[in-house]
């Protein structure tokens, strides 16, 4: 009997999942609905399909613990395409499971399937683990504005001498004199963010725990101006260096490069590039401010773009030229301890 090769789209939902198998000439051999499970979709492909060359699942929630649990059982090769790249592809604005599926089917066929990258299960722990982070300061900072709004609905002056939220500040005001419900409102509030900063502690506390052993976290605490968080948000986000060809892709990937405007003999850039993730940039733009106090070369490069660009555009520059230059360090160091690792596991291995 023979083996007909197959390609298999994933259009991914939640209770269900829409399965396209398509052979190398582009006949579609069955396209269908199972439920939301791999042992589902391994007996329709294996009824319908032969030898599976490749399957595309489209990124988004629970997709990529799915193509994990399916690639383990069957040891298939499965790929992550791109939401946003797969939707400009597509020919006309029909959107439907059947037409999402053949679509993924049919470009991993032709090798046209816009790919992300499918984070280990460790990554993706460490990125809820962050995004939970994120949540937790965002609320922080949402009952640090609500507090300052009481202060100045009741037209109360804050002592200049004080800094805000320091610790005579916050005794101060505990006890300062506002209107009965003011006062009410404004406890709730003192007692809400006393216990963000407790879950600030506590989740801050829990990424030391869980990246006390990880080799990429230490290299890049190593960085001077890169503590524990923006260490641990690079290690979520960026997962591993090597998968970049080079520090541009990791800089772009990042969202702090320049996006060209340019035509003809006119060069200009348009702000940074409009992609990465929001959480990293934002670190990655703190620490860009920070790296001039630790060393003398992006002080020397902050005081040049100074002279004609704003402080925010000095940040990114050095910011895009720091990841740059941490993408060689990176890769070349990964490197020497996978060779020190390998020699060690190979001299123990002798010594047995």
């Amino acid at each position: 009997m023979e083996i007909v090769p197959v390609y298999v789209g994933l259009d991914y939902h939640s209770e269900t999942i829409r399965v396209c198998v398509m052979d190398a000439e582009g006949q579609t051999l069955v396209n269908r609905s199972v439920a939301n499970s791999p042992s589902a979709v391994v007996d329709l492909v294996r009824v319908n399909g032969g030898l599976v060359r490749a399957v595309a699942i489209e990124a988004c929630c629970g997709a990529a613990d799915f193509a994990t649990a399916l690639s383990d059982m069957t040891e298939w090769t499965v790929r992550m395409a791109h939401p946003s790249g797969v939707n400009r592809m597509k020919q006309g604005p029909d959107k439907t499971d059947h037409t999402d599926a053949w679509h993924l089917a049919n470009l991993l066929r032709v090798g046209y399937l816009p790919e992300v990258w499918l984070a280990d299960e460790t990554t993706r722990q460490l990125r809820r683990l962050i995004r939970f982070r994120a949540g937790v300061v965002a609320q922080r900072k949402d009952i640090k504005l609500r507090i300052l709004s009481l202060l100045r609905e009741d037209r109360v002056n804050c002592s200049s001498e004080m800094s805000t939220w320091s610790k005579p500040w916050m005794e101060w005001i505990k006890s300062v004199k506002l209107g009965e419900q003011t006062r009410w409102v404004l406890d709730q509030e003192l007692r809400r963010l006393e216990q963000s900063e407790e879950d600030v502690k506590s989740v801050d506390q829990r990424l030391e725990q869980v990246t006390e052993n990880d080799p990429v976290v230490a290299l890049l605490k190593e960085q001077p101006g890169v503590g524990t968080v923006t260490a641990v948000t690079m290690r979520a986000v960026i997962g591993r260096f090597d998968r970049f060809r080079t520090g541009k892709q990791l800089s772009k990937y990042c969202g702090v490069s320049p996006c060209n405007a340019s035509s003809g003999g006119r060069q200009s850039d348009a702000g940074l590039i409009d992609s990465g993730n929001d959480i990293l940039r934002a670190l990655l733009m703190q620490l860009a401010k920070r790296l001039p106090r630790h060393h003398p070369r992006w002080k020397e490069l902050h005081t040049k773009l100074r002279v004609t660009k704003g402080a925010n555009v000095a940040s990114a520059a050095i910011a895009n030229r720091w990841l740059r230059k941490l993408f060689h360090e990176m890769v070349t160091k990964v490197k020497q301890k996978q060779q020190e690792q390998s020699a060690s596991q190979t001299a123990m291995a002798q010594a047995c």
